[in-house]
């Protein structure tokens, strides 16, 4: 017994050390395995188009296709996005003197702010920065230089997610089928299902993600453009990527917006989009999101705040993004666990005789 005892403890202890030292190497991996997570992610999003083209070409065209047509997204964007806010920030440079002016003279017509300008000197300092705002443009480009190192490692990060995509796409159905036929067959029966119907929820929810942003960025552009605010496209393509992190995107993306909406025609079209944004929330998260929750991933809300809370906390905005996804596998891969036991749980088996119990003559 004691010698029992003493090999139960150290192999507990052993268990101890080797859960411990994996969860120390999931530490150490954790950013290669943050990227083949979106790897896996992204390849699920694209096998729908890509099986798709597959059916009238080869699938290395098929491929390459999807590919092209992912890598124009962001030129696209920045065609939007860049000549405006180019045009934009010079404006702001050639006007700030002008508008440091402005602030002087509303000042000086009012009692109680020349009293505060007069101890604390405000316009005074205000010209002076106001003057400085080219130079400090100009200056700004030590700052780009030293984000440099950051967006090459990013840039680096995206090749190396789609690389590992599109091994994924051209030969991961090779793969799972490999992994499966070592199983004995019930087995990879099983979790075969569990795969087809994750990939199925994925698929389904990820479209209806991009369906929802997309709606929430039209709407937004028509409602900012009849409101004339400036930047109306570039704050759609903002509200439309904001939209795809569940729970809080559209709430940031409709602040930074109203932030916006300050500088044009205040308070009058702050008010009408802060108005315009609670009513659109309110009917995303009761009707549209509800609906594609409920036909992609059939997960409960509580669930579903709660992973996005861990993914976000283990992998800032890409994990808020793929953790409903993941939730939903686990979901699924739960329900089917629970579904194989009971079907493999003997109920209505015969009772088979004990050693020492004579059997029956048959005939007797």
């Amino acid at each position: 017994m004691a010698d029992l005892s003493i090999r139960q403890i150290v192999r507990l202890v052993m268990i101890i050390v080797c859960v411990a030292l994996a969860l120390y190497l999931v530490y150490l991996l954790r950013r290669p395995i943050g990227w083949l997570l979106a790897a896996l992610f992204l390849t699920i999003a694209l096998s729908g188009p890509v099986n798709v083209l597959s059916r009238r070409m080869k699938r290395g065209f098929a491929i390459a296709l999807v590919y092209f047509g992912l890598l124009l997204v962001p030129f696209l964007l920045a065609a939007v996005i860049v000549p405006p806010l180019v045009t934009e920030v010079s404006k702001l440079a050639d006007n700030a003197p002008r508008y440091a002016s402005d602030v002087t003279d509303f000042v000086e017509k009012n009692k109680r702010l020349q009293k505060l300008n007069k101890d604390y000197d405000i316009t005074g300092k205000l010209q002076d920065q106001a003057g400085q705002i080219p130079e400090k443009l100009g200056d700004a480009a030590t700052t780009v230089r030293d984000v440099g190192i950051g967006l090459v490692n990013s840039i680096f990060a995206v090749v190396t997610i789609l690389i590992l995509t599109a091994f994924m796409l051209g030969s991961g159905r090779r793969w799972v089928d490999a992994g499966l036929h070592q199983l004995p067959e019930d087995r990879a029966i099983s979790i075969r299902r569990v795969l087809d119907r994750s990939s199925k929820a994925i698929a389904s929810y990820v479209a209806g993600a991009i369906f929802q942003a997309a709606m929430a960025g039209v709407l937004s552009f028509l409602v900012l453009k009849l409101l004339g605010v400036n930047f109306a496209a570039p704050l759609a393509v903002l509200i439309f990527f904001l939209d795809l992190i569940p729970l809080v995107g559209a709430t940031i993306g409709a602040v930074l917006v109203g932030v916006v909406t300050l500088f044009d025609d205040f308070p009058t079209v702050t008010i009408i989009w802060i108005v315009w944004s609670i009513v659109y929330q309110q009917l995303e998260n009761n009707l549209v999101q509800p609906q594609i929750q409920k036909r992609a991933v059939n997960v409960h809300p509580f669930v579903i705040i709660v992973a996005v809370l861990f993914g976000a906390q283990l992998l800032g905005v890409l994990g808020a993004i793929v953790a409903v996804p993941v939730a939903a596998t686990i979901h699924i891969a739960v329900r089917e666990y629970s579904v194989v036991k009971r079907l493999l749980t003997p109920e209505d088996q015969p009772t088979i005789a004990t050693a020492g119990t004579p059997p029956t003559a048959s005939g007797a």
